[in-house]
């Protein structure tokens, strides 16, 4: 029995063991329930970071209204100029120009300078204009100064283009090639056919030339003062042999140089009557034989690089026999142009031409050019 002054003091007396065994044994403790799933992980949610501070007020600014369809600018690609039409222009201007040195008019700068602006534009698209300056004829009723400076104006701009001209310098050395030899529109007629056999006193007139084209281009008001020194100094050479001041090379401008090469060369391809003609590639060849010292040879090169040995035109014949007329240049391989073969090797002449890529076919070469109608 427990007393209450022991429950007073906190004190509990042990049972004794009889009363031990008697006691029912404890009930065993209901077994621990299954611990909980654990949770799922949730997403980690990165804490927003703090917002930057507010900027400085501003001025508001005013919004530009986008523009409208109708007022975007159209773009439309010119479409490239007929060359042909072109280059006969160019000569009837020339051939106009004769007029103004009788009438004393005005000269229409505006007018030339756009002509030969298109003529670079088409020359930079291709070069088709350049071969029908090449190979082309004077058109009937224009007489030849106008027709041979019209192919000096042409010729001297892609030598200009070679030699990295930008195009106002290109312009500005066609025009120029334009109007080289203006000053012989004062000389008789007959001076330009007996060239190789002048008398004195036309050697003297002949030589003069350049001084009186550059008198007639400041008479009109040139625009330019470079190009006036080109046509002043065209005839001038690398060794001094020219005139009508005996400049040695480096005195002489790149672009009078740029002229006298070509004037030389379209004076051998395409002379004044009855003097022969030379071929193209005939022209280079006595360009480089027997004027080496007259011209740089980096020019030299350009227009060897621009006509080609074998240019357009020239009728070939083949190690196999065979004879092609050249179709395209190859610039990176002038003596391997693209030609259309047009006999086989006996001289036949195939019913259907064919066409080679002497670029394309390593065991094909050109042994040499074939006359016009030969075989």
């Amino acid at each position: 029995m427990v007393r209450m002054s022991d429950v007073v003091r906190g004190i509990v007396r042990e049972k004794s063991a009889d009363a031990a065994k008697d006691a029912p044994a404890p009930a065993a403790p209901p077994p621990p329930p299954p611990p909980p799933p654990p949770p799922r992980p949730r997403p980690v949610v990165e804490a927003p970071r703090p917002a930057p501070p507010p900027p400085a007020a501003e001025e508001p600014r005013a919004v530009e209204p986008a523009p409208s369809l109708d007022a975007l600018p159209i773009v439309h690609e010119t479409p490239a100029e007929s060359v042909e039409p072109l280059f006969s222009e160019l000569q009837l201007f020339l051939a106009r120009v004769r007029e103004l040195i009788r009438t004393g008019d005005a000269f229409p700068w505006s007018e030339y300078e756009q002509i030969i602006d298109r003529g670079a534009v088409s020359l930079e698209r291709s070069s088709e204009l350049f071969w029908v300056a090449n190979n082309t004829a004077a058109l009937t009723g224009v007489d030849y100064l106008a027709f041979h400076q019209a192919r000096v104006a042409v010729l001297s701009m892609s030598i200009g283009a070679s030699v990295g001209y930008d195009r106002p310098r290109r312009v500005q050395l066609g025009m120029a090639g334009g109007l080289i030899d203006v000053g012989l529109w004062q000389a008789p007629e007959t001076l330009l056919r007996r060239l190789d056999a002048l008398s004195a006193d036309e050697q003297t007139i002949y030589r003069s030339h350049p001084r009186l084209s550059v008198e007639l281009i400041r008479r009109w008001s040139a625009p330019r003062e470079g190009f006036v020194e080109a046509v002043l100094q065209h005839h001038e050479r690398e060794q001094g042999q020219g005139f009508p001041q005996g400049l040695h090379g480096t005195a002489v401008s790149q672009d009078a140089k740029i002229l006298g090469l070509v004037d030389t060369y379209t004076g051998l391809t395409m002379p004044p009557a009855p003097r022969p003609r030379l071929r193209p590639h005939e022209a280079i060849r006595e360009i480089v034989r027997s004027k080496h010292e007259a011209f740089p040879s980096a020019l030299v090169k350009a227009l060897l690089s621009e006509i080609s040995v074998f240019p357009p035109g020239t009728l070939v014949r083949l190690n196999t026999g065979e004879v092609g007329r050249v179709i395209a240049v190859n610039r990176n391989h002038p003596l391997r142009p693209r030609v259309e073969i047009v006999a086989d090797g006996k001289g036949q002449r195939l019913t259907s031409p064919k066409t080679t890529d002497l670029a394309e076919a390593p065991f094909l070469y050109i042994t040499g050019a074939v006359a016009e109608g030969g075989h």
